[in-house]
């Protein structure tokens, strides 16, 4: 009887954990599951048709095509950390992420999670214990080199050739962003009283436009997508660097489960070939965007 209970617990503990999937399985299925974050033009979003788009999505549906699979989207909502999203769509699954048909299982994990910072120091990364903290995934693939970028009002400012002119003109940034912190704390916080803070870039951008501020701080790909919107010769892009900003371009990939690394190795061949045909490069022009190789493609070619 002991035995059976705990094939009963077993059999209820497997039930109640979403699974990620061979790669095997993964095509017998005929679908692969590509993860996303939620509401994150342009990299994913759902447009005006009610359609998932953005470049993430575009990539994502390659990938799918390459392997003869359909594509559902894994809708990713942040949490507090990356590692908190790597577990909750990668390899475990949230708490709460419910089957509506059968509240015992949870949904499908992400096969591929995209725009993962493809970061050796990240990946490896040990706790107070001496443990890796990210053990139970696979980081490859960079797709993208992503740099943070200033738009401002020439209305309002002539030229930004240094954040310093940000002591005189208002700046607008996501709260609790990388140039949140920057603009706050540098040159002895005498930005701070001038950097205002929104819940994204996206409403930064039209605090812009409506004259609350003179210019915003975000990603690159994030502040090309606002002025491809807009194509209004009045905002322009700041060509300034950061100075004693810590980490100002980062590479992004994608990750799987450690568990599935063929389903990553499949992958990563296929988005290879993307990049070195200028495949990528082509989605990013579509949506307005600059698209600047990854590192590991720089090294290769230079």
């Amino acid at each position: 009887m002991r035995f059976v209970a705990l094939l009963v617990v077993f059999a209820l503990s497997c039930i109640g954990t979403a699974q990620a999937r061979h790669f095997d399985d993964v095509v017998d299925s005929g679908v692969i599951y590509i993860g996303a974050y939620k509401d994150f033009p342009p990299y994913s979003f759902i447009d005006e048709q009610g359609e998932p788009a953005g470049v993430d999505i575009e990539i994502g549906r390659r990938i799918a095509a390459a392997f003869d699979l359909q594509m559902a989207v894994h809708w990713i909502t942040p949490d507090e950390t990356l590692s908190d999203d790597l577990r909750n769509s990668v390899w475990k699954g949230h708490y709460l992420d419910k089957d509506e048909a059968n509240p015992l299982a949870r949904k499908h994990l992400a096969d591929v999670m995209m725009r993962v910072p493809y970061d050796r120091e990240y990946a490896f990364q040990r706790d107070g214990q001496g443990l890796l903290i990210n053990d139970q995934v696979v980081l490859f693939g960079p797709y993208q080199r992503e740099r943070w970028q200033v738009a401002f009002d020439s209305e309002k400012i002539e030229r930004v050739s240094t954040v310093a002119v940000f002591q005189y003109h208002r700046i607008g940034v996501e709260i609790d962003s990388l140039p949140d912190f920057y603009l706050t704390s540098a040159f002895a916080g005498r930005m701070r009283k001038n950097t205002i803070h929104f819940f994204n870039n996206a409403a930064a951008f039209e605090a812009m436009v409506a004259g609350k501020v003179d210019a915003v701080m975000g990603m690159r790909a994030e502040i090309d997508w606002q002025m491809s919107q807009r194509d209004d010769q009045r905002y322009r892009l700041a060509e300034n660097g950061f100075p004693a900003m810590g980490k100002q371009q980062w590479d992004i990939g994608m990750a799987v489960s450690q568990r599935y690394r063929q389903l990553g190795n499949e992958v990563d061949v296929v988005v290879e070939e993307m990049i070195r045909s200028g495949e990528i490069e082509s989605i990013y022009a579509a949506y307005g965007l600059r698209y600047e190789l990854p590192g590991l493609y720089q090294d290769v070619t230079q």
